[in-house]
């Protein structure tokens, strides 16, 4: 996997999901809802993590450069 995310967008990513799966456990949504919080959460925050996400491939679009992490 190459690096795809880089930059500011992965702190965001990181944040976005953390708070994503902080509503889902604790936002009192109803069964469904906090399914896709966390899910949407869990997306994020490893896409951040990892600095590599599959729809960036697929869309063509990278926002990683050499600095911002190791490529694989």
């Amino acid at each position: 996997m190459t690096c795809n995310v880089g930059g500011i967008e992965r702190p965001i990513r990181i944040g976005a999901g953390a708070l994503a799966i902080m509503a889902g456990l604790f936002g009192g949504l109803s069964g469904a809802m906090s399914g896709i919080a966390l899910g949407v959460g869990a997306i994020l925050l490893l896409t951040g993590a990892v600095g590599y996400c599959p729809l960036f491939t697929l869309l063509g679009i990278n926002t990683c450069t050499s600095a911002s992490g190791p490529k694989k």
